[in-house]
């Protein structure tokens, strides 16, 4: 039995479309970077402590818990779900006109151990002008996302170019994702960034 260890409407959406059969069980943890944590290091903890948090709670042992966190990273600032329209029009300042990077961490639990790995990708950003981001944030869409956007919203049409996999930014690198479970499926349980 596949557990998908987020509340994320765009997670359980993208492992959907990949065709993955699931329950949702939201893990609930404290998402606070540690000190001196990068952002890689941050989502797969992230990842690994939902998915170990929603596999202890089941107490079954033939669950496949999959936990995934993803963060928005630019000058080396995590840029997480934005506090409030402020903080929204902050980071989406930060991110105009500059490449970022947009990580998750992805983790695979089961009752022979834990897989982890991230996949990293970068996303281009249109010079925006007050106006714009104003009139973005007021549309509500910013308010639940990484870095304050999007790319499946209304922020497309501000990126002209992505390095490396779409559904990353979405928030569930899907191929990525595929590879752990038949691993997971097949016995293997180990740790590997991409």
């Amino acid at each position: 039995m596949l557990i998908l260890a987020s509340a994320s409407p765009r997670r359980k959406e993208l492992l959907t479309q990949a065709g993955y059969t699931f329950e949702v069980r939201p893990a609930h943890i404290a998402e606070e970077p540690r000190a001196g944590e990068d952002a890689i290091a941050y989502v797969v903890r992230l990842a690994r402590e939902k998915a170990q948090a929603v596999f202890d709670e089941l107490g079954d042992a033939e669950a496949v818990v999959l936990g995934a966190d993803t963060t928005v990273e630019v000058d080396g600032q995590i840029l997480g779900k934005p506090e409030d329209a402020a903080d929204a029009a902050r980071m989406l300042r930060l991110l105009s006109g500059r490449t970022h990077r947009v990580m998750t961490g992805v983790a695979v639990i089961t009752a022979r151990g834990a897989e982890v790995a991230a996949e990293v990708t970068g996303v281009r950003f249109l010079t925006l002008s007050d106006d714009e981001i104003a009139a973005y944030v007021a549309s509500g869409e910013p308010m639940d996302k990484a870095g304050a956007y999007g790319i499946q919203g209304r922020a497309a049409k501000w990126i002209p170019r992505i390095e490396g996999d779409y559904f990353n930014v979405v928030g569930l690198p899907l191929a990525l994702v595929s590879t752990m479970l038949e691993a997971a499926a097949c016995g293997g349980a180990n740790s590997a960034a991409r």
